[in-house]
């Protein structure tokens, strides 16, 4: 008799992912399917996630969420492909135990089931692990990079009781200075988020309470990634905030944290590795 296969479900009955599981059963290819954990509404997963994501930036949410559940102890993953790329290989003893997790098809078209392994199945050159620390030329680079993605004009604020705030009325970023910069790159990057979420006033459902767990999630997820500590956000109203959304408005929620994360930390690296060839702007701070 054949186990079931356990499957993560990113968002309750919506996303990629999901639609095409439910495809995949009802057209027999996934038989022993069984669809087991939501992530949306249940705190301990969801701040699990962030620490995953915070590993892995460019992987989805809905993969992740595979991997949390088919292989919990996993911190940083990748295909064969990738961790070719990164100088290591699978170690013969794990090949067969892999995590199915869903990469675009080599002809670009639709999705296909890949072998994922996480760090510890894997042998080769040490990875690469950027930390930013407080006064070093890194964190410098790193947080102009970060206030270059405010949507926003910057305002310096010496006399706010906090390092950084997204005034909406106003459409501007507020500045305070006089912060250590770990706790002033973990403000920014969540008050960064909070003006790209308003759009410049394009997004008429902005509110500032309303989006602070998104923008404080993608401020943990770059945290993490850099090596910057901070506390997880307040996860005692995420069943609350999602109450009532519909699969598809989950998905589009949980993939812009995804997406913006990936975005700010992707330009951050490669601004460390060539920071002196960095074409872009810095932001101009208003008094």
């Amino acid at each position: 008799m054949l186990n079931k296969a356990r499957i993560a479900v990113l968002v309750s009955g919506g996303g990629t992912n999901l639609e095409a599981l439910l495809n995949a059963q009802e057209a027999g290819a996934l038989p022993h399917g069984e669809i087991v954990l939501v992530l949306s509404s249940n705190p301990e997963a969801y701040g699990l996630y962030l620490d995953l994501q915070g590993n892995n930036p460019t992987y989805s949410a809905g993969n992740l969420a595979l991997v949390m559940l088919l292989k919990p102890e996993a911190t940083v993953i990748g295909t064969r492909e990738r961790w070719k790329l990164a100088g290591r290989s699978i170690l013969d003893s794990e090949v067969k135990n892999s995590v199915k997790i869903f990469a675009r098809s080599p002809t670009g078209k639709g999705y296909l089931l890949a072998d994922a392994y996480d760090v510890t199945q894997t042998a080769g050159r040490p990875i690469k692990q950027i930390t930013l620390e407080d006064g070093s030329k890194a964190m410098e680079e790193a947080t102009k990079r970060l206030l270059n993605f405010s949507a926003a004009p910057l305002a310096i604020n010496k006399e706010m009781e906090m390092p950084a705030y997204y005034d909406d009325e106003r459409m501007e970023l507020n500045i305070n200075p006089n912060y250590p910069d770990h706790e002033a790159f973990a403000a920014i990057a969540a008050e960064v988020a909070h003006s790209r979420f308003h759009a410049k006033g394009g997004n008429v459902n902005y509110a500032h309470e309303l989006y602070d767990l998104d923008a404080q999630s993608v401020s943990y997820i770059l945290c993490k990634h850099f090596g910057i500590e901070r506390e997880l956000p307040d996860l005692s109203r995420l069943q609350e905030l999602y109450e009532g959304w519909e699969p598809e408005e989950r998905k589009s929620g949980l993939n812009c944290i995804q997406e913006m994360s990936k975005q700010i930390s992707g330009s951050i690296e490669r601004g460390l590795e060539s920071p002196q060839r960095s074409r872009y702007p810095t932001q101009r701070m208003t008094r």
